[in-house]
């Protein structure tokens, strides 16, 4: 038990260290209405490829020439006849243009597929959960993630979790800002409208509840 705790406190210092990183920069503090209205309805940021994912190259009626890889931690990947690819931030529609124009040299207009088979992500666009979570750790971001299925992901709260003290820090137009978010009310109420949606690079902070 002692070490969970000291587990969890050292998660923290070292988001705090992340957050106090640019000196002067501060968070702001705003009301979660006003962020869901910098949100049109019905967006998603596309995937970007990040180290680690595993993609599915398929260079049609070229099958030696198909295969999967993994991104290196530099971000490259390595595929017959393009050698070093840079992948990491692309989108599979991207990558496919890259590998195909650098494949066109040996290939009379060659058609590249590319397919993401297992996802990590860029680890500044991951859901990142610190504090009073049952499994504190960094998440690949999904289309419509929200809240509730972070939580599910971590495993929930600690019994020394202040629900309802938990914030969100997120980057709008380049500016750090902070909302709260009210987890009791949504585990335990069943109130929908703190379900709200995640975005790639989110930290969720669950403080520890005092009382």
């Amino acid at each position: 038990m002692i070490r969970v705790r000291l587990v969890q406190v050292l998660m923290i210092l070292v988001l705090f260290s992340v957050l106090t990183a640019c000196g002067s920069q501060s968070i702001r503090t705003i009301d979660i209405k006003s962020v869901q209205k910098t949100e049109p309805a019905g967006t998603a940021p596309s995937y970007k490829i990040g180290p680690g994912d595993q993609l599915d190259i398929f260079v049609w009626g070229n099958p030696d020439l198909s295969r999967a890889v993994v991104v290196r931690p530099d971000g490259y990947i390595t595929a017959p006849l393009v050698e070093d690819v840079h992948a990491s931030g692309s989108t599979a529609e991207a990558l496919s243009s890259a590998i195909e124009e650098k494949l066109s040299k040996y290939i009379k207009t060659p058609n590249v597929t590319v397919s993401i088979s297992s996802f990590v992500g860029r680890y500044d666009e991951q859901v990142r959960v610190v504090g009073q979570a049952a499994q504190p750790q960094a998440l690949s971001y999904r289309e419509n993630m929200t809240v509730l299925d972070v939580i599910i992901a971590v495993g929930g709260l600690t019994e020394f979790a202040d629900g309802n003290g938990a914030t969100i820090v997120r980057k709008i137009d380049g500016e750090k800002v902070q909302f709260e978010v009210h987890l009791d009310d949504l585990i335990k109420q069943g109130n929908i409208s703190e379900n709200i949606e995640m975005q790639p690079g989110d930290i969720l902070i669950i403080p520890e509840s005092w009382f």
